[in-house]
């Protein structure tokens, strides 16, 4: 397989090394926060996050509501950092994802949080962050320095975290063994050879991710990267919500990247992808029981939350080799920086 020599894509190879960090070093961080969520009992968890990260909070959604039961909704910072207002927090879970934890509305929003009686943590990968003193409990993602703009690693590594953090949570062996197995997946992962799509997205004036369950989150990361890294228009959707209107946009002209999962809600997507060949999509699936030739390599099922991890691993290697066959530089992204403050 070839390999692009730029930043993105030399961090993307070094997750697989940080989710093996990870699993050592935060252990004993996770351990006192879901004592004290079991003490307190939360109904609801609020998550605030922007950008890749808050795609990680989209993950962290699926993980908490199907494993625990628990409603989980994301915050708009801006009612703290704009309006100046707060939310009724008391005794819940407020947990904040951020890779540099700077972003002033996030810290803001957390601070308030644990003004208001919530139980705070963040995730982040600057432990020494303003994120990190307002709250309460400090997750490290452990992913090391990440220098390229578009996050790689550090979203890899969250998704980890997350994961470990409901796994003990919900006391959940099978997702615990699943994770000791990752980092090893993720490695087999990032070599598999996803170039099949990279002529029609090249050729793309735009096009969608499509995802379910573990895989909406990833879904979303995929179409942020098609904008960051190609200059490409995408936009991601649960399979259930792309019927609601955005269904209307198909034709031969508009690529389709379905990121299948590997639990039951693969049923409803497999029926999606038949509508969608009947109706002329450029349709790429990674269904291992697609049987067509826009059909991706992946790994043999394991677990469908680590299984929805290795897809963004793969992901990433093609996602480096389009933006060289658009002619973009990964490492310079137009417009963008790697810490970017909103208030």
């Amino acid at each position: 397989m070839i390999r692009q020599d730029n930043r993105m894509a030399i961090e993307a190879r070094e997750a697989p090394h940080a989710v093996a960090r990870q699993q050592e070093l935060i252990a004993s961080r996770i351990a006192p926060l879901v004592a004290r969520l079991r003490d307190v009992s939360p109904r609801v968890v609020v998550t605030c996050a922007r950008g890749s990260s808050a795609h990680a909070a989209t993950f962290a959604k699926h993980l908490v509501e199907r494993r625990l039961g628990l409603p989980v909704a994301a915050a708009a910072p801006n009612i703290t950092s704009v309006y100046g207002g707060s939310l009724r927090l008391d005794g819940q879970f407020f947990l904040a994802i951020s890779q540099s934890g700077g972003s002033n509305d996030l810290v803001e929003q957390a601070a308030a949080a644990r003004g208001s009686g919530a139980v705070t943590a963040c995730l982040v990968n600057e432990e020494e962050s303003d994120l990190a003193a307002q709250c309460e409990f400090v997750l490290p993602m452990a992913a090391g320095p990440e220098f390229a703009v578009p996050a790689t690693k550090t979203f890899i590594a969250s998704l980890a975290a997350l994961a470990r953090l409901v796994a003990l949570w919900s006391q959940d062996p099978a997702l615990d063994e699943a994770l000791a197995r990752l980092p090893e997946r993720l490695f087999r992962a990032a070599e598999l050879d996803w170039s099949r799509i990279i002529d029609a997205f090249s050729r793309a004036e735009s096009l969608v991710a499509i995802g379910r369950g573990p895989t909406l989150a990833i879904a979303r990361e995929a179409a942020l990267k098609l904008k960051e890294t190609a200059n490409l228009h995408a936009e991601a959707f649960s399979s259930a919500e792309f019927l609601h209107g955005p269904v209307s946009l198909v034709s031969p002209l508009y690529p389709i990247l379905m990121l299948t999962p590997t639990d039951v809600a693969a049923i409803g997507m497999r029926r999606l992808a038949e509508d969608l060949r009947a109706k002329g999509a450029a349709l790429f699936t990674t269904d291992r029981e697609d049987e067509t030739r826009s059909r991706l390599p992946t790994l043999a099922p394991d677990h469908p939350e680590t299984d929805a991890i290795c897809l963004i691993q793969s992901f990433y290697t093609m996602a480096a080799r389009l933006a060289a066959a658009r002619g973009v530089d990964v490492d310079r992204p137009r417009h963008l920086q790697k810490v970017t403050r909103t208030r």
